[in-house]
């Protein structure tokens, strides 16, 4: 797929302020300082597009992204630790699942994984929310231009010894460097196809509508 636009639409900070679309959405979410923003960057091939921040937790709202007008990249506010109060973090959540669970347009959400850790508490708690809610996800290892190979594989191989405690099979998995652009050219082949299969299942539900 080519990138011939990327551009920021709107910031929303609850699911009413969202923009009202038929295009396909796809959300990015992760720990603080996972990588997220420069991911989307790589991907949408816009140095700054999503901002990069040494402060976890900089991303208090949900920000759409347009590309080639065709289709939504949606950062969402991480989850985890994050430099706020007890009740902003609830309030986060709050807004964060509501637009999970209700968002029409959100086709799929990529998680993000630091792959030069091993599980963590919180991520394997968040996906096993993800799988009790219905909600479709992959999961996209970050960093991996950060160890050696070896390094990533054992991290990656764990992770998913881990997730296969609780479930019985793996979601698609995609693994990125934001340096070499490794992996890129694998999301946009799946958000391809998945766009298209988006807008046959909206074209014959607006057929039927008529």
């Amino acid at each position: 797929m080519d990138i011939i636009s990327a551009a920021f639409k709107t910031s929303a900070a609850s699911l009413k302020d969202c923009p009202k679309t038929e295009l396909p959405e796809y959300a990015f979410i992760g720990r603080s300082n996972v990588g997220k923003s420069s991911l989307i960057n790589m991907l949408l091939q816009r140095r700054e597009l999503a901002r990069t921040s040494g402060t976890p937790g900089k991303t208090i709202t949900m920000n759409f992204f347009s590309v080639n007008e065709e289709w939504f990249v949606v950062d969402l506010p991480g989850y985890g630790y994050a430099k706020r109060s007890k009740d902003l973090r609830a309030s986060w959540e709050k807004t964060l699942w509501n637009y999970l669970e209700k968002r029409d347009p959100l086709v799929n959400l990529f998680v993000l994984i630091d792959s030069r850790i091993e599980p963590q508490e919180k991520d394997l708690e968040f996906i096993n929310q993800l799988g009790e809610k219905g909600i479709p996800f992959q999961i996209v290892f970050t960093k991996l231009d950060k160890l050696k190979n070896a390094e990533a594989e054992k991290n990656i191989a764990q992770f998913k010894e881990t997730m296969l405690e609780a479930w019985e099979e793996l979601p698609e998995i995609y693994v990125t460097s934001s340096l070499d652009k490794r992996g890129r050219e694998e999301m946009l082949g799946a958000i391809q196809k998945m766009n298209k299969e988006f807008n046959k299942v909206l074209k014959l539900k607006n057929a039927q509508m008529r």
